[in-house]
């Protein structure tokens, strides 16, 4: 059991010491693209719904994990305002993973961390994962789709 455990951190620490290294490598669109994904994910933090909702394409679909099917970009922002109205971002840290760009399409496959206080000032702890796909109309990136969601268990 020991041996596992070990093994895990330093396959952890490896990937982590990986994805670092990758950061550098990173070409200036691919910066650019994930600067954009910090951006709508700050917006969502500090519970700007409207900057939030302006990254998202008007045909925009999305596919969390615990919906049936996909969504539009009107039912997200349903959700989003309930969810901004009675959470608050504490903390949340993002991790890229991938960045891969063709022409004016971007797939990005990330790791995000959080925790919210709800109602009755309850901190919860979230992680999860996302697959953004982003096209970019004249000078911006914008949500066209994505797929992901929490993977955490409360």
């Amino acid at each position: 059991m020991m041996f596992l455990k070990r093994w895990l951190i330093g396959t952890a620490m490896l990937y982590a010491l990986s994805v670092a290294a990758q950061a550098h490598d990173r070409s200036a669109a691919q910066k650019e693209v994930w600067k954009t994904v910090e951006a709508y994910n700050a917006a969502y933090d500090r519970g700007d719904l409207e900057s939030f909702m302006s990254y998202f394409h008007n045909d925009y679909r999305g596919w969390i994990y615990s919906a049936p099917l996909p969504t539009d970009r009107s039912k997200v922002r349903k959700f989003v305002e309930y969810d901004m109205k009675n959470a608050k971002v504490v903390f949340s840290d993002l991790s890229p993973a991938e960045i891969l760009i063709f022409n004016h399409i971007a797939v990005v496959h990330y790791f995000w961390t959080s925790v919210e206080k709800r109602g009755e000032g309850k901190e919860e702890s979230n992680s999860g994962r996302w697959t953004d796909v982003l096209m970019k109309v004249g000078d911006k990136w914008v949500l066209v789709a994505d797929h992901g969601g929490r993977t955490t268990k409360n």
